[in-house]
Formats: structure tokens, sequence, C-alpha cells
């Protein structure tokens, strides 16, 4: 199957995006057929590229953000560059930018000026913390929003904070501007009226803070701060086994809870304990739970407490290091590696976890900077003559 067959082919994106919210919101329109045209600075192109250089060279942010996209080298804010942007968007069905705070309308892409250029394109702004408010002109960035929105206040020990250890803000971001435009696009199709959609890290991050949000506002104080147990869920955490591996299990529910008791920790009477009887009860002695699970979890070799917790329907997982997760056997037995070209190599990389019935993952080269501009340029019936006159002037 060509990608002329997945389900946004026929659909143009223009991205003046970098860094990762903007860039993985594309990769996943690209995933599902979109033609996806990332602009670049001229030279150095996505500061991401330079984030590390770990995969053949490349980086490990970059290469996972742009498969399957075509990279145009161009300086916007030139008049003749600019020129070759409005031709683009002229064909385009969406515009995704992450520019710093008020570049976009001071190069004229705010929603409101390419609503009377281009009324059928979707705009897309990915900000910070929204493009209106006391906060609109802030940059912002992954660590910065994981604080201001409590994120970090949740994540660690009791001694010690800890950033989430992905860009989780991005990722929120990112999720909710490749839904938002897809949302847009239906909408376009069924009604014919163009929304622009906007999305900042900061409430996208925000949206996913709603439990402990509730919690701190209803019960009066944040959930603690306890690592690998749960705030409101006990037994729930990860304990060490005899062979010093570490075992995380999981109860739910007063089933869950006997079988626990009666069958694993060998003290069915723990069931009638008045500091065990209810969830609350367990949460608020769980340091004496704890030591009771700890105990028993130390008697045995982490291979046979997984058995044990499985046999009796307890949920259960080792606590996996990546390299650990690379070889994990379903993203095997499942097939979700494929391979992926880089310029000069090939990696592998999983394939998009939304799998469509009878549709094969779209999983093309990562672009070099400025790979695709002549083939753009030339598409855009630009001469090979103007072409070599804007390179040389440094606007492609």
């Amino acid at each position: 199957m060509t990608v002329h067959e997945l389900p946004l082919s026929g659909i143009t994106v223009v991205s003046l995006e970098q860094a990762v919210a903007a860039p993985y919101a594309t990769r996943q329109l690209a995933d599902l057929g979109a033609r996806v045209i990332k602009v670049e600075r001229p030279g150095e192109g996505d500061f991401a590229r330079r984030y590390d250089t770990t995969v053949h060279g490349h980086s490990s942010y970059f290469v996972w953000l742009n498969r399957s996209k075509e990279s145009l080298t161009l300086d916007v804010k030139e008049p003749r560059g600019k020129e070759v942007l409005r031709r683009l968007l002229d064909g385009a069905d969406v515009f995704v930018q992450n520019l710093a705070p008020g570049a976009a309308d001071r190069l004229g892409l705010g929603a409101d000026a390419l609503a009377e250029r281009h009324p059928r394109l979707i705009p897309c702004t990915v900000s910070g913390y929204g493009t209106t408010g006391p906060w609109a002109d802030r940059k912002a960035y992954d660590l910065l929003v994981q604080c201001q929105t409590g994120l970090v206040s949740l994540t660690g020990t009791p001694e010690e904070t800890a950033r989430v250890g992905i860009s989780v803000a991005d990722i929120a971001a990112g999720m909710y501007a490749y839904t938002g435009v897809l949302t847009a696009l239906y909408t376009r199709a069924t009604t014919g009226r163009v929304h622009p959609v906007e999305v900042s890290l900061f409430e996208a991050l925000a949206e996913w803070m709603g439990q402990p949000a509730n919690y701190t506002r209803y019960g009066g104080s944040q959930p603690p701060r306890i690592g690998t147990q749960h705030a409101t869920i006990a037994p729930y955490g990860a304990f060490t086994t005899a062979d010093g591996k570490q075992v995380l299990l999981s109860v739910q529910n007063e089933r869950e809870w006997a079988a626990l008791c009666a069958d694993f920790l060998r003290r069915p009477a723990l069931v009638d304990d008045p500091r065990f009887a209810t969830g609350p009860d367990r949460v608020a002695h769980r340091d004496a739970l704890n030591a009771i699970v700890a105990e028993c979890f130390a008697r045995a070799d982490a291979d046979e407490v997984l058995e044990d917790l499985e046999a009796i329907g307890i949920a259960c997982a080792g606590v996996n290091d990546v390299a650990a997760f690379l070889d994990h056997p379903v993203l095997a037995a499942r097939e979700r590696w494929q391979e992926v070209a880089v310029p000069g190599a090939t990696v592998r990389a999983l394939r998009p976890p939304a799998d469509l019935a009878g549709l094969p993952a779209r999983m093309d080269p990562v672009p070099d900077v400025g790979e695709h501009t002549d083939a753009i340029l030339t598409g855009l019936g630009l001469s090979a003559g103007e072409i070599a006159a804007l390179r040389a002037d440094a606007v492609v």
C-alpha cells in the first residue's frame, strides 16, 4: 500500500516547527499519510537536530520526531522567503507553528491574517502559555511547564523532587495539537467551516493534572511524593526481591486484597485487621502494610515473586531499565519495531501505537536538513536559476 492510500493522503501540512511539541504533532499527521513540509532555518535547521549525536551522528529527539517529512530550508523573514512560504500556503491544508511568542504575528502568520489570505487553511498554534493572558510573551520549555503545573512537586521521593524523565509537557501539547488538527480537518470536510487550533504546553499538561488538582482542592492537601508508591492506593509500588531486583504490584480492589493476603502473604487474617479493612485504611497505615509486603518479597527471587503474583491474579511487573524495554517480548512478538532510514544509516523505530486494520504504518525516512528544498521549489514553479539565486543569497 502506498502513501496515497493512507487516510490523510492529499492533505498538505506546512510547519514552521522546532524542538518537540509541534514536530510531534506533525509527525503523527505524516504517519497517516499527510505530506508534511518542515520549514527549517537555512544552514542549521531545527535546533533539535543538535540536541545530541547519539543516533549515528543524529539527535535522538530529531530522529524520533521527524520521519516521513520533507525538509525545506527557508528564511521566512526575507521578502523572497516570505513569498515562497505564501505560495506554499496557497496549496496547503494545515499550517502549524511553534515560533517564539509574537513571532508569527510579526511575520504576518497569525490566525487572523492567514484567514484573510488563505480562507481554507487551518492554522495551528502551539505556544507556551497561550497567545493571550498575562504570560503570553513568556517562553516555555518542558521542565519549566512541569514546574509551573505542580507536576515536579508530585514526582520523586519524600526527600527530593524530580522531573518526569521524558518531555511530558511537549508530548501532551503535541498530542492535543494533532487531535485538534484532525478535528478541524473533519469539521472543514463536513461543514466547510475552518476553525483555527491553539494549544499551549501549560494548558495541555494542566489537563493531565486533573486528578491531583481534585485531590488537593477538595482534600485539603496535595498527594504525597512517595516514589513508586501510589498516593491513594495501597499496597501499590515497587518492592525489592531476594535477588536485589524490584517488582511492582498493584492491588486495586477488595477481592485482590483478599487473594494477596491468603495466597501470597500467607496471612489471611490480615483481611479482618481493622488497619487494612478498606482502601483508605490501607493508605492510612501504608508504612505498616509495606513492611509486611516487603518482608514477603525479600524471601524470594524476582521471577518467583512474579510467577506467584500472576498466578493469583495480582497485577505486577518487573521494573525495567530502558535496555530491557528495548528487548521487551511484547514489542517483538507484535512486530512493533520497523527500520527507518536516517541520513547515512538506518534505525529501529516503533510503529505508531494506533493500528488501523488493513493499513500499514508509514515509516518513511528522516530528512537531512534542506534535503527537499530544490524539489519543493521546483514544484512551486521556480526555475533552476531562481533556486540558485535564492541559495546564493542564503534565502534557502
